[in-house]
């Protein structure tokens, strides 16, 4: 069985299997990519289609950063939010998108000096600005939520690069900023919206 397993990861990562050129599980997993699609990963779950993901291909150079356990859960969670909203991929791929810009996936406090005005959480919101309660905000749910209802209320925004959208929501100083996590957004979303 492990043999079967070892001969899987490498097809999955187009290597081609000979005998005797890679022995034992490490050289198998140090084979296999960082990122896989959820066909890839878990054959029983449909994938999901990339071009629907990123429809206009990225834009500019993107950015990646590796994410820890709280990082992932908080990518997990914009995405449950996101179907419980009834919303398609898309707006998770920009949601977390905003969110990796925003505050690379880390669910931010009160950060004292170093803080943007009153800005918390996931997205970044300010509760002066009429996002919600800092509680509120600092819930992944609530703050993935209110930022997907801003997105609802841009028309076209389904059709947008992500930074336009995103930035038609957030109204940042930096509007082009968010263009370079698109990949990874997109990534995060195929690896974890079937799971």
């Amino acid at each position: 069985m492990n043999t079967i397993f070892r001969k899987s990861v490498l097809g999955i990562a187009g290597l081609a299997f000979t005998g005797g050129v890679f022995a034992g599980p490490i050289a198998a997993h140090a084979a296999a990519p960082v990122h896989t699609t959820p066909a890839a990963v878990q054959a029983d779950k449909p994938a999901v289609d990339m071009a629907k993901l990123i429809p206009h291909g990225v834009q500019g150079t993107q950015s990646k950063i590796n994410l820890n356990d709280e990082q992932t859960a908080n990518a997990k969670a914009i995405i449950a939010a996101t179907k419980k909203a009834g919303m398609p991929e898309r707006a998770a791929v920009i949601s977390i998108g905003t969110s990796l810009q925003e505050s690379k996936l880390e669910n931010l406090g009160h950060l004292g000096d170093a803080n943007d005005h009153d800005s918390l959480g996931l997205f970044q919101q300010r509760p002066t600005s009429g996002w919600g309660s800092p509680e509120q905000i600092t819930d992944p749910e609530y703050s993935t939520t209110a930022f997907l209802k801003g997105l609802k209320q841009v028309d076209g925004w389904q059709d947008m690069p992500l930074t336009k959208a995103a930035q038609t929501v957030q109204v940042s100083a930096y509007p082009d900023a968010y263009a370079q996590w698109e990949q990874q957004a997109a990534d995060l979303v195929a690896q974890y919206w079937n799971s």
